[in-house]
């Protein structure tokens, strides 16, 4: 029996993959690390995931597909994976050895005793390249360590602090049940993979546990800013899927309603946000179509959101309109770990 299944979209990934499957060696045969190619050309990605799979048949499993992006890796992980648990480990990124131990061992803990484990969180790193010190995203303020617990057990995420893909393990079950299904070729579909799921999450614990290495640093990484402003479409996209998945002001657990719709603002505003730094008409206009896209879609949350303190700042006129955004900006920088 898998314990984990850890699945590692691979694209054109030959400069640094290996790290990161090395990473993970360490959880032996309770975990199943699915290295995913995705229709990489340029490198030796394909070739360095079939050498994983030849040393170690019983723990690394290489998979082949034609390029879907990002989104359709983890989809693939997702269909191959036998684990009880699953995770997402981007091909640049990697884990803590002592944090992984703890973690496999309060996963191990959770199958053989009489409880159920949703979905377990952890603290991640921004390993930014050149950074001295290190930042960690914790969750020490806002959720019970070391316990199992609900979505009523949950205190206030400050600004900033939001459960990322890095964060999360998820019951492999709950994924294949909720229906997951990520778009291809879009990018910040990891933001669908957190945020869909969660309505089905009836347990959650916290390990305060600094697990996830999350490397920042590559001119061409989707989190660059340069980068996100050209693909303002694909990040469009995503927050018009996560805007449709549910009638957000029905669901019923409190904490949770207001969780996802702290979500969907952040949302939201980096959308709006990256459209007017762009400075470009065209994308100032794809920001008034979102937000109308928005109104005629859920016209109480369009009210949430617009009258909200973000979505007044961010819908000001004429040159206000395009300077006091910067200040929001700022305040969300956290969310994507922007160069």
């Amino acid at each position: 029996m898998k314990l984990l299944s850890v699945a590692i979209p691979c694209y054109n990934s030959e400069s640094y993959m290996r790290h990161c499957i090395e990473s993970l060696l360490p959880g032996g045969e309770e975990v199943e690390i699915l290295i995913v190619d995705d229709g990489s050309t340029k490198d030796n990605t394909g070739a360095i995931a079939d050498e994983y799979e030849s040393r170690y048949p019983t723990i690394c499993k290489a998979i082949h597909q034609e390029n879907g992006g990002h989104g359709e890796a983890v989809n693939a992980g997702l269909r191959n994976a036998t684990g009880i648990y699953f995770k997402v480990v981007d091909s640049d990124d990697w884990v803590d050895y002592s944090a992984y131990m703890e973690i496999l061992n309060t996963l191990r803990d959770f199958v053989y005793g009489e409880k159920t484990l949703d979905m377990l969180i952890s603290n991640f790193v921004y390993e930014k390249e050149g950074a001295k010190r290190k930042k960690v995203m914790n969750y020490r303020s806002a959720l019970p360590k070391n316990e199992l617990f609900d979505w009523d057990d949950v205190k206030v995420f400050i600004l900033g602090q939001y459960i990322l893909m890095h964060s999360v393990i998820y019951r492999t079950d709950l994924l294949k049940q909720c229906g997951l299904d990520l778009p291809k070729h879009t990018f910040y579909v990891d933001n669908i993979f957190v945020y869909q799921p969660l309505p089905h999450v009836k347990t959650m614990y916290y390990l305060d546990v600094n697990f996830y290495r999350y490397f920042i640093g590559r001119e061409d990484q989707s989190v660059n800013e340069q980068v996100m402003i050209g693909r303002i479409d694909q990040q469009i996209r995503v927050t018009k899927l996560m805007l449709g998945y549910y009638d957000i002001m029905k669901i019923k657990q409190r904490k949770l309603r207001r969780y996802m719709i702290r979500y969907l603002e952040i949302m939201m505003t980096v959308s709006s946000i990256l459209a007017i730094k762009s400075g470009t008409e065209e994308n100032l206009e794809k920001k008034r179509e979102l937000w109308q896209h928005l109104r005629k879609l859920n016209l109480k949350l369009f009210l949430r959101l617009r009258w909200g303190f973000m979505g007044q700042g961010l819908n000001l006129p004429g040159k206000s309109g395009m300077k006091f955004p910067i200040a929001i900006y700022k305040m969300t920088q956290k969310f994507f770990g922007f160069n």
